[in-house]
């Protein structure tokens, strides 16, 4: 990339940015190649519950964090390995001051430190002035993490590979309940374990579409239903041994009369809502939130293609 000239810089400063959550409405682990990464297929699925960034310019190309409550991040989180790599990849000279309002509960599996990264890297191309496109950006991010390029793809998408080969979809509108034990798991473990299921059947996108007319438009419609229905999370046994809390919430969820299952590598917990149902005070110390889908990213339209 060639060192930019800073000519499509128009703001110093922007703030509110939303980084949003993703749940994945399934997680089959297909296989595992010879370097010892794990095939999967997954749809992850954007929702409304976000942290929020705020980038002030800073001309000494200092890059510094500010976190807007007490945080157990590390100072040199994702969001500062974005706006450091995105400064080597372009040759920027300026820097940002990077204020974090974190909401998203870490460990979570909902992919909270990937999104930070995105809306990083989506937000100092525009403070900056550099006019990266949407595959630039992704190229970058895909370095810091294989969930970054998701969120900087800005759709909700069928996820196959390692998780680098995604396919924007639709879903219909719908609000979902997530629960987050206090207890996290560690994703190596989850993975290194040997009783992880392996070898799922390959599923077929277009066995998910909505109906027969939908199977020829673009982003295809899936059919919820049938997404939850016949998908499930191969991580989950192996997760729930390793912290029993969070089935004690898909149990309580299932005692609302709601289907409830693991999102990702982390411990929350995830169902969609049943109309009419008032969520009762948990029986834990949990965090309970209400959400909906979203199809699109907020900052989408940030990023020409």
């Amino acid at each position: 990339m060639n060192r930019p000239d800073h000519q499509h810089r128009t703001v110093d400063h922007l703030h509110g940015l939303p980084a949003p959550a993703k749940l994945n409405l399934f997680l089959h682990v297909t296989g595992r190649r010879a370097d010892g990464y794990h095939l999967l297929q997954s749809v992850f699925m954007l929702v409304d519950w976000c942290d929020h960034i705020h980038l002030d310019l800073r001309h000494d190309g200092t890059i510094q964090r500010i976190d807007s409550q007490p945080s157990r991040l590390p100072p040199d989180d994702l969001c500062v390995k974005a706006a450091r790599a995105l400064q080597a990849a372009t040759g920027c000279d300026l820097g940002a001051t990077i204020r974090l309002d974190k909401q998203l509960p870490a460990e979570a599996g909902m992919g909270g430190g990937s999104s930070d990264a995105a809306t990083c890297l989506i937000g100092l191309n525009r403070l900056w002035g550099l006019g990266l496109k949407r595959h630039e950006l992704a190229a970058i991010g895909l370095r810091l993490g294989a969930d970054v390029p998701f969120f900087i793809g800005g759709h909700t998408a069928w996820v196959e590979g390692v998780g680098e080969q995604l396919t924007p979809v639709r879903l219909p509108a719908a609000s979902f309940v997530v629960v987050k034990p206090q207890t996290g798991a560690s994703t190596p473990r989850i993975f290194a374990s040997a009783d992880l299921k392996r070898d799922s059947k390959t599923a077929i996108l277009q066995g998910f579409a909505a109906n027969d007319a939908e199977r020829s438009e673009k982003p295809i419609l899936l059919d919820l239903n049938k997404v939850l229905n016949e998908g499930h999370n191969d991580l989950e046994p192996v997760a729930q041994a390793l912290c029993p809390e969070m089935g004690a919430c898909i149990q309580w969820l299932r005692g609302l009369g709601m289907q409830g299952r693991m999102t990702g590598s982390g411990t929350a917990v995830f169902a969609p809502m049943r109309p009419a149902v008032r969520l009762p005070e948990p029986p834990g110390p949990w965090l309970v939130r209400q959400c909906s889908n979203m199809d699109t990213h907020p900052l989408s339209d940030w990023c020409s293609d």
